[in-house]
């Protein structure tokens, strides 16, 4: 499952970018209401809420907007009910996607997937048809000054480290098993190693590297689809060659 950093740098930049835009809130806001609904507003019963709650905290969210999305998600306080659709299907190159959402107009959400997939020379695909390239695990990002690999491999195993990616140049990809995230998180903490993005992840079997031209297509189409407020997460078997990230950092 290695041998995505470049398309992960990318996507850290781009992170950082949505932290400023106040759509980020909103998404923050569905997931944490959607989580509590599922699984009741107690964070420490509730692994997912748990990581909601810990994200929006990590994104500056106030404690009172945290703690209104949980109420609406349990009833207490009156709210949008928000059904989660994922959407699958093909990019530009043919790379695939899955594009997760929230939404509370089923009718507004899809009519929205197939006008920017078919603005962006992208097709939707059947329920199934890529999400079999895709595997759901716990991932977060380790700043390589914190930590050196022997010392992360040494600490992490026993917690559940399925994998660790070294080849960014400036931060160490941890992969878990989705339940064991948080007791990756625990022992980074407890060991005072600090970390950023800890989420759910979907990851591919296989990456489809691409050239400058159709990286650039497949960014703007995943951009498109982030800047869309019922879309809460886009995932893509896409890597960027060597060769394509100077003339996409120009």
């Amino acid at each position: 499952m290695s041998g995505h950093s470049k398309w992960a740098t990318i996507k850290r930049k781009k992170a950082v970018t949505d932290q400023k835009r106040g759509s980020l809130f909103t998404k923050l806001v569905k997931e944490i209401t959607i989580s509590a609904r599922m699984g009741g507003g107690d964070p420490t019963g509730n692994p997912r809420l748990r990581l909601a709650i810990d994200t929006a905290r990590d994104n500056s969210m106030p404690m009172d907007n945290i703690s209104r999305a949980v109420k609406k998600g349990t009833g207490e306080l009156e709210g949008v009910t928000y059904d989660e659709i994922t959407y699958e299907g093909y990019g530009p190159a043919g790379i695939a996607l899955i594009i997760e959402t929230a939404t509370d107009n089923r009718n507004r959400t899809v009519a929205d997937i197939r006008h920017i997939m078919s603005r962006n020379n992208g097709s939707l695909g059947e329920s199934g048809s890529v999400g079999w390239m895709f595997h759901r695990k716990g991932c977060l990002d380790v700043p390589k000054a914190a930590a050196d690999e022997e010392r992360l491999m040494e600490l992490l195993l026993d917690a559940g480290l399925e994998d660790l990616n070294a080849d960014d140049e400036s931060y160490y990809t941890v992969i878990t098993d989705v339940k064991d995230l948080e007791k990756v998180k625990k022992v980074l903490d407890e060991s005072k190693i600090v970390y950023e993005n800890a989420k759910i992840d979907l990851i591919p079997e296989n990456y489809i590297e691409l050239e400058a031209d159709d990286a650039r297509k497949v960014i703007k189409l995943i951009d498109a689809f982030e800047n869309n407020d019922d879309v809460q997460a886009v995932y893509t078997n896409m890597e960027i060659s060597e060769s394509a990230m100077s003339s996409l950092n120009e």
